[in-house]
C-alpha cells in the first residue's frame, strides 16, 4: 500500500470505509475521514463497473487476462478516452445514442 500511495498525487481529503491499513498510511496534512457506510464512493464504484464492463481483462474468474502491464495501462487509457469522448457527446445530444466503441479513434 506505502509503494501505492509514494506515486499516487497528494490530496487535500481522503475519504475511505473504516479499515484500519488507511488510517495508518494516509499521509499529512490532508484530512482522512472514515465513513462509516459506502454513501460517498458511489460515483467510484460505477467507474470501475464500467471499466470490468468494457475491458474483459479486468474481470475476476476471467480468461481474458494482461500479461503486460504495459498493455493494461494502454487499454485502460483508452478506454477512458472513449468513455469522456463519448460522455461529452451524449451531453451535447442527450436523444441520440452514443456507444463506447464508436469514440475510440479521433
Amino acid at each position: 500500500m506505502r509503494a501505492l500511495l509514494n506515486t499516487a498525487p497528494s490530496a487535500s481529503q481522503y475519504s475511505s470505509d473504516q479499515l484500519a491499513t488507511y488510517t495508518d498510511t494516509v499521509d499529512y496534512p490532508g484530512q482522512h475521514e472514515a465513513l462509516p457506510n459506502k454513501s460517498q464512493t458511489n460515483s467510484i464504484e460505477g467507474g470501475n463497473a464500467d471499466l470490468r464492463h468494457y475491458l474483459a481483462r479486468l474481470v475476476c474468474r476471467s480468461s481474458c487476462f494482461t500479461r503486460s502491464l504495459h498493455a493494461l495501462r494502454d487499454a485502460v487509457k483508452l478506454f477512458v478516452y472513449a468513455w469522456n469522448r463519448c460522455q461529452l457527446y451524449h451531453r451535447a445530444h442527450p436523444k441520440y445514442p452514443a456507444h463506447v466503441f464508436k469514440f475510440a479513434y479521433p
